[in-house]
């Protein structure tokens, strides 16, 4: 198996191929569906219950061919998103402030070592196991997904530089979000809304769902660990070690590296940043309640004491403090101020900026450096046009509502046990065609509600199992424009993390099931 590996795109022009031929054997149908409000006031297009109707069949032919066209129409913000990103971090990585930053965080971790705890634990297991409870947690308590393909050109270098591969790096944010995210203590985007449609208090249950989450990711650091040293006492195993060469190659040329001085422009975007973000502090101060606006005043004030510390350390460091509040404001951003791609995207193009300011580029300069990293990223931007190319063709084939009525007849004739099984399975499967967890929401809550009260099933058991089957296959379908991003900025052949991850992930999903037998075999607090 994998022996020979075809080319992303071969894979998943392969998977439109298919998503046509089923248009022509599956019946074409359509629910009704109403505009809804949510209890936090988002408006969801929500599936009626009993109202799916068959309608003359949409059969897929020459269309096969616009797919690559319509998605490209149907992904512009992910996709502008990384080409964004990868025009930002090109520029960053000239002034070289990350491989000083690893280098500088390495030789901090290292020092650990004359501790006898530390070396018991190993300081690089112990780097690991930090940063993917954290990266966890996000994934849990407010759904980081796309955000992770920023991480990607922060961990995948740490990684190399620690004697791992990239596929460890993308594990540290990227895997671990994603098993956060399947955990889900508080995620608003799948818990909160698939709870509300259902009728239940939002975010009840959180007691079991606390010891899912603690299971999932502690398994999933286990695997990791297991696999990162394995790779660290034979590099050459990895399936990446040939393509891992850019990222070796760069941190060869890293270990040579020299401070050099902050320039006059490097004082000079300081004190513009400063006023900048003096500025936005209090336009939000007076637009935004004061539970997250107040954070703003003290960011402000840790970029000038930060910054004007970096400043009389080197250039370097000095970039490296710009990219580090520029994380800081994306998590603030998006916890407290629901910041979508529109937001992030301005805020890493604000980071190109600055970098190239600080190195002291001109405006034009600053333009061609933007221009080769967007032409460096091109192809994961190309990757995820072509993978929404199969949502389109299901969506006009008029396939997807027909398999929704055809499970939820199927479920209605099993038991408890047979009926949290096939939603959960059903749920798992259509996370691999449709990654938004909100639109599966609306798609599927109401008839899994009508669904549990016909079968007596716990209503908190349902969301339960959307949740965890909304979260594992998100780590491996090529409709999933975040993967497939991630994967472009790390490098890494979509196959090939395919032959890396699958075991894993089938593992998981068996965890996932088991997990939910619980829910209906024992008294639980809310269930």
């Amino acid at each position: 198996m994998f022996k020979k590996i075809p080319h992303t795109y071969v894979i998943i022009f392969s998977l439109i191929v298919l998503a046509a031929i089923a248009t022509c054997v599956v019946p074409a149908g359509e629910f009704q569906r109403v505009d809804k409000a949510t209890s936090s006031g988002k408006i969801i297009n929500q599936i009626v219950p009993n109202t799916f109707h068959y309608t003359d069949s949409s059969f897929q032919t020459w269309q096969i061919m616009s797919a690559f066209f319509k998605g490209f129409q149907k992904a512009p913000a992910i996709i502008a998103f990384i080409l964004i990103l990868g025009g930002a971090f090109w520029i960053l990585n000239e002034t070289k402030a990350i491989d000083m930053g690893v280098q500088s965080f390495l030789k901090k971790s290292s020092s650990l070592e004359k501790f006898k705890i530390f070396r018991l634990i190993g300081v690089n297991n112990l780097i690991i196991i930090l940063i993917m409870t954290m990266f966890s947690i996000f994934g849990a308590v407010f759904g980081m997904s796309e955000e992770t393909i920023a991480f990607v050109a922060i961990f995948v270098p740490l990684s190399i530089s620690m004697g791992y591969d990239s596929i460890t790096g993308v594990c540290m944010c990227f895997l671990a979000a994603g098993l956060g995210f399947a955990g889900c203590i508080l995620n608003p985007f799948t818990l909160g809304i698939a709870q509300d449609i259902a009728g239940i208090k939002m975010f009840s249950g959180i007691e079991y769902r606390c010891v899912i989450w603690l299971i999932i990711t502690s398994i999933g650091i286990a695997f990791v660990l297991h696999y990162a040293n394995k790779i660290k006492k034979n590099p050459q195993s990895s399936i990446m070690y040939e393509q891992d060469e850019f990222w070796r190659k760069n941190k060869q040329s890293s270990n040579d590296l020299k401070p050099i001085k902050a320039s006059k422009s490097c004082w000079i975007t300081f004190f513009i940043t400063t006023l900048i973000q003096i500025i936005f502090s209090i336009y939000v101060f007076n637009i935004s309640s004061f539970s997250h606006s107040f954070l703003l005043p003290i960011i402000t004030i840790l970029y000038i004491v930060v910054g004007s510390l970096m400043l009389r350390k080197s250039m370097q460091m000095y970039s490296l403090t710009i990219l580090i509040f520029t994380i800081i404001y994306l998590v603030v951003g998006v916890i407290g101020f629901d910041w979508g791609f529109d937001e992030i995207a301005s805020l890493f193009f604000f980071m190109a900026i600055i970098s190239g300011c600080a190195l002291n580029k001109s405006a034009s300069e600053i333009a061609k450096l933007f221009i080769a990293g967007c032409k460096d990223i091109l192809s994961a931007a190309l990757v995820v046009g072509l993978a929404s190319g199969i949502i389109v063709i299901l969506e006009d084939g008029k396939i997807i509502d027909t398999l929704l009525y055809s499970v939820s007849n199927s479920i209605q004739g099993s038991g408890k046990v047979g009926a949290i099984s096939m939603m959960y399975g059903f749920q798992t499967l259509l996370n691999a065609i449709i990654t938004s967890g909100t639109a599966k929401a609306a798609m599927l809550m109401p008839m899994f509600r009508e669904i549990s009260n016909i079968v007596g099933l716990s209503l908190q058991s349902t969301v339960t199992a959307f949740h965890i089957g909304d979260g594992f296959t998100n780590l491996i379908t090529p409709t999933s424009g975040v993967l497939i991003a991630v994967l472009g900025v790390a490098k890494i052949p979509y196959a090939k993390w395919i032959k890396f991850s699958w075991k894993f992930i089938v593992c998981m999903v068996v965890l996932g099931w088991l997990l939910l037998l619980p829910t209906i075999l024992f008294k639980l607090p809310a269930f």
